[in-house]
Order: C-alpha cells, then structure tokens, then sequence
C-alpha cells in the first residue's frame, strides 16, 4: 500500500482552512444578529449581513452533501 503524502496534505489543509471559513461566517452570522441599537431594536443592516451569512453556511452544508451523495 503507497501513501500518497502529498494529496493527503492537501486534503487536510483544504479541509482545515474550509472548516476555519465556514465557522467564521457563521460566528459572523451570530454577531450580526445579535447587534442592538442603543433604544433597544435591531439594527436592519446587521440583520440582513447574517441572514446572507446564515445563507451561505447553509450553502457550504448542502453542498458538501451534495458532494458526498453523487
């Protein structure tokens, strides 16, 4: 059995800087939606950015099903 070492650092390092990707996005999508105005409301531009990052966690999920699936 041959190792190929050089694939399987890459896949690491792939996988590791995704992984660092998709749990910033979605730490971003927390920040955003927890942002309160002094008064008391949420700001609509804080709200709308983590949608879009809840979006694309969701993304980045259903495609690597996808991936795993086909």
């Amino acid at each position: 059995m041959n190792i190929d070492w050089a694939a399987l650092g890459q896949v690491f390092g792939v996988s590791l800087v995704a992984t660092v990707a998709l749990v910033g996005v979605f730490t971003l999508g927390i920040v955003g939606s927890s942002a309160r105005k002094a008064d008391g409301g949420s700001t609509a531009l804080a709200r709308t950015g983590a949608y879009i990052c809840y979006a694309l966690c969701a993304m980045a999920v259903a495609y690597g099903i996808y991936i795993i699936a086909t």
